[in-house]
C-alpha cells in the first residue's frame, strides 16, 4: 500500500513539473513580437479568417513583425488589425497587406507585399491596399456548384445530340 502511494505521488510530481513547464514556456514566447519594438501600423480588412494576436507578419516569407491586436471598427464593420514591423523594414506607403495561411493546416498570418511609393509608412501609419483572407468554404461550395452546373449542361447536350440520331446508332444521314 505504502509502494502504491509513492509511486502515485511521484507521477502527480512529474505531471505537475511538466505542467509547470508548458506555462513558462507559454508565458515566454507569448507577446515575443511586442518585447522586440519595431513600428506599429495597422490595416483594415473584410475578414480576417483565423488570423489572431501572436500571428506572425511576413515579407517574401521571411518574419518581420506580429499581430499585436485586433478589433471591429463600429462605424464601417471592419477589421482593424494592428501589427508590428522591424525597425530596419521601411515600407512604401503604397505598400499592400494580405491575410494568408500555410496551407491547408497551416496557421494565418499577415503577408506585406512593398509597393514602390517614396514615401514611407511611419510609426502608427495605416496601410489602405489589403486583401481579406479567403474563406475556404466558400471557394469549395463555388466549385461544387459550378460543377453542379457543367454536368447539368453536358447532360443536357447529350440529351439533344441524342434524339438526332437514327435507329442505327450510326451517324446521323440528314434524313427526316
Amino acid at each position: 500500500m505504502a509502494q502504491r502511494s509513492v509511486t502515485e505521488v511521484l507521477t502527480g510530481l512529474a505531471v505537475l513539473v511538466a505542467a509547470a513547464g508548458f506555462v513558462v514556456y507559454g508565458a515566454v514566447n507569448t507577446g515575443r513580437g511586442a518585447a522586440a519594438g519595431g513600428m506599429r501600423v495597422s490595416a483594415k480588412f473584410d475578414n480576417i479568417g483565423a488570423l489572431a494576436v501572436g500571428s506572425d507578419v511576413k515579407v517574401a516569407g521571411v518574419p518581420v513583425g506580429r499581430v499585436m491586436a485586433t478589433r471591429i471598427d463600429a462605424a464601417s464593420y471592419q477589421a482593424i488589425v494592428s501589427f508590428t514591423v522591424q525597425p530596419d523594414i521601411k515600407l512604401p506607403t503604397d505598400s499592400s497587406a494580405t491575410v494568408s495561411s500555410g496551407g491547408l493546416l497551416g496557421s494565418a498570418f499577415l503577408s506585406l507585399s512593398p509597393g514602390g511609393d517614396e514615401a514611407l509608412v511611419t510609426d502608427g501609419g495605416v496601410l489602405t491596399i489589403t486583401q481579406s483572407a479567403a474563406n475556404l468554404e466558400d471557394l469549395l461550395g463555388k466549385f461544387i456548384f459550378n460543377v453542379g452546373n457543367l454536368a447539368d449542361a453536358t447532360q443536357k447536350m447529350l440529351n439533344q445530340n441524342g434524339g438526332n440520331q437514327n435507329a442505327g446508332g450510326g451517324p446521323p444521314t440528314g434524313k427526316p
